[in-house]
């Protein structure tokens, strides 16, 4: 029996019935909705047409639902985005203000408090590599190691670190209820970090009747530390 399931993500390229056909004809296992992005009146447009399909076809194809998790992203750029040399400084800050090649804003007010000097900070991927330098008031000091253009919203991660924001957002706990009442039959965890994280996502779906399937996503280094300890609480990885 294989085991490996070929998964695919169901946007604006595959959302329609001609192309989700040809995705279950070619052996597409599960169909993934990634919540990060999408409202839950359009995820619903999907998935109810993912069921209509896989009803037509008569194909076992599983729904799974993609969390944000806690993620770290910039504000808005003045015009969308600006250049970072390497070699520059760059702030970035809490204080809400409009991005620009010197400064910009985080969404993660504690991070300050997170990291020290020398962290390195990753940003849009890791296409971004900076170094903190300093850390005063609001303002993370940073000196740019690898340059290169960045717009708004791109993340941003700081591996090594362990951050002290709870794992489950206002916008998770609305999209794993949202995932519950519609039936979905997987939930993959965005950004697992402890065993801790998978239990209070567990608790959210048992204590609303649900028995769906949990999937931890190892994303980050405190992730891949605990990595045996979320094995023996999570369905998969």
């Amino acid at each position: 029996m294989r085991k490996t399931k070929i998964i695919c993500t169901i946007g604006p390229a595959s959302e329609s019935e001609e192309k989700l056909r040809e995705l279950m004809l070619a052996g597409m296992n599960v169909a993934r909705f990634n919540f990060s992005h999408g409202s839950h009146k359009e995820q619903l447009v999907k998935y109810n047409r993912v069921l209509k399909v896989r009803k037509e076809l008569g194909l076992p194809v599983a729904t799974l639902l993609d969390t944000k998790g806690p993620e770290i992203r910039l504000r808005d750029f003045e015009g969308g985005k600006v250049e970072l040399v390497s070699g520059q400084q760059f702030v970035l800050t809490t204080e809400e203000i409009m991005g620009t090649a010197e400064r910009a804003t985080i969404s993660y007010k504690n991070l300050k408090n997170d990291i020290n000097v020398g962290t390195t900070i990753l940003i849009d991927d890791g296409l971004i590599e900076m170094t903190v330098e300093e850390i005063k008031g609001e303002d993370i000091v940073c000196k740019v190691i690898n340059g290169g253009f960045v717009s708004n919203h791109k993340g941003v991660n700081v591996p090594g670190a362990i951050l002290s924001m709870p794992y489950i957002s206002e916008v998770d706990l609305a999209d794993i209820v949202f995932g519950v009442e519609h039936g979905f039959d997987f939930i993959a965890a965005s950004f697992v970090r402890t065993r801790e994280d998978i239990q209070e996502v567990r608790k959210i779906v048992e204590d609303r009747g649900s028995k769906i399937k949990i999937i931890a996503k190892i994303e980050n280094m405190q992730g891949i530390q605990n990595l045996e300890e979320i094995i023996n609480v999570a369905d998969g990885i």
